[in-house]
């Protein structure tokens, strides 16, 4: 049973995170040849004050307007 498990900044659209699972699912599939109720994924939104690179938060990255 593989278990899929992402991290990913607050800020995407239920519609986005629902592709997101559904392409992460079925790129389980192919590479593992796993049944489908087999996989589980587990999304975890951080919010943008608590997700830093190199200290400094997304939060304040997009404040400056220097968001990558």
């Amino acid at each position: 049973m593989p278990i899929i498990e992402v991290t990913l900044a607050e800020g995407r659209t239920p519609a986005q995170l629902r592709a997101l699972i559904h392409e992460l699912t079925e790129g389980a599939r192919r590479a593992l040849d796993a049944p489908i109720p087999s996989i589980r994924v587990i999304l975890r939104e951080t919010p943008p004050t608590h997700f830093a690179a190199g200290d400094v938060t997304l939060e304040e990255r997009r404040a400056h307007g220097t968001e990558t």
